[in-house]
């Protein structure tokens, strides 16, 4: 019997509650973690069709899996290291025009990061998560990080920055899954949280009011409202602050037009906001910054033919990149490509591979 122990990230879901059932099935002795990460305003209790998470009542239903499963359980508070690394990020970058992805930098930063220092600090050979991604290795001892087998729930593209090491101390139980089937396993194993909803907002913007929030958690002296302009210059009108608008955005803007107007770009030099037709829309590629590879390996020829998303949710584009200085690259969709968004991270792939990513810097 498999006796390695690991820790798992438990979220009060469905998802992390089956993860750490399948993996107590096989063997392993498992330890259940809850993070406290939102600050106290975000953390009260919320009804289970909320879609959010974080709240008393998921550490509460966390805890119930683990009871129910035989196995221990805490909640570590990582509110200050989320508060540094993730909540200042989200305001810094909404302020600057960009839009960031916080989901992401919490992998990297917390999931990925501070939870393996418990890990560690509990004796654990490896830390698990309930993400929809999978992980294969070679016997030469080299790891792919590939997506899940369940299209609609794939996660990877949240997961670019794991490196090799992580890679190995790591468990994605639900790889192989598609959500009914984690559903279904719930109710064999008699979890209350079963049917619970999957969780739709950042935790520390419940209301899902990015706006509201970057005000809340900043010095009004930094809102910086400014004019609307088209691609010409000329004004269209005038907005409260940069932080409301992203790069793609239709409603909300404002502005009477004959045609419906998105937002093309952010100035945050100048705070404008610049509206255009869709026509005006796309990009012939963009620069990412922070680059980060799974695995250096495909750059050793200077540049790489695959494919990139630069949405969660978009479709992944043809492209070619090549490496610039200071960990950035250049990207070039094969064809024109779709709206970028500085701040949103561009993932690489190559078929089911995540090769590795960075966060979108500009539009080219």
């Amino acid at each position: 019997m498999n006796r390695r122990r690991v820790l798992v990230a438990m979220s009060g879901g469905v998802d992390s509650s089956v993860a750490a059932a399948l993996l107590k099935e096989d063997g392993y002795d498992v330890v259940g973690v809850a993070m406290r990460l939102a600050p106290d305003a975000e953390q009260k209790s919320r009804p289970v069709s909320g879609g959010s998470c974080c709240s008393a009542d998921d550490f509460e239903d966390a805890r119930r899996v683990a009871e129910r499963l035989e196995f221990p359980f805490y909640v570590v508070d990582l509110r200050a290291d989320f508060e540094a690394r993730v909540i200042r990020n989200f305001v810094s970058e909404y302020l600057k025009g960009r839009t960031p992805n916080p989901c992401v930098l919490c992998n990297r930063e917390i999931k990925f990061d501070r939870l393996w220092e418990r890990a560690r600090a509990l004796e654990a050979d490896c830390v698990a998560t309930g993400h929809y991604a999978r992980i294969a290795s070679e016997a030469r001892g080299r790891f792919h990080l590939l997506r899940a087998r369940d299209g609609a729930k794939d996660q990877s593209y949240f997961l670019f920055s794991l490196t090799q090491t992580e890679l190995a101390r790591t468990l994605f139980p639900l790889g192989e899954m598609t959500k009914a089937e984690v559903r279904a396993k719930a109710r064999e194993l008699g979890l209350a949280n079963a049917e619970k909803r999957d969780s739709q907002e950042i935790c520390f913007v419940p209301e899902g009011n990015y706006a509201a929030a970057v005000e809340r958690m900043c010095d009004a002296a930094h809102i910086r409202p400014g004019k609307i302009v088209a691609p010409d210059g000329t004004v269209c009108g005038s907005h409260p602050g940069i932080h409301h608008f992203t790069v793609g955005q239709r409603r909300g803007l404002g502005v009477a037009a004959r045609e419906p107007l998105y937002v093309r770009e952010i100035r945050s030099e100048s705070a404008e906001v610049v509206v255009a037709g869709r026509a005006l829309l796309g990009a012939g590629g963009l620069v990412l910054e922070s680059l980060s590879m799974v695995d250096p390996s495909p750059f050793r020829l200077g540049t790489l033919n695959a494919e990139v998303k630069i949405r969660y949710r978009h479709a992944p584009v043809g492209a070619t990149i090549s490496t610039l200085s200071g960990g950035r690259a250049k990207v070039v969709f094969r064809n024109h490509g779709p709206a970028v968004t500085p701040g949103q991270a561009c993932v690489i792939y190559c078929g089911e591979e995540v090769l590795g990513g960075g966060f979108i810097q500009r539009a080219l």
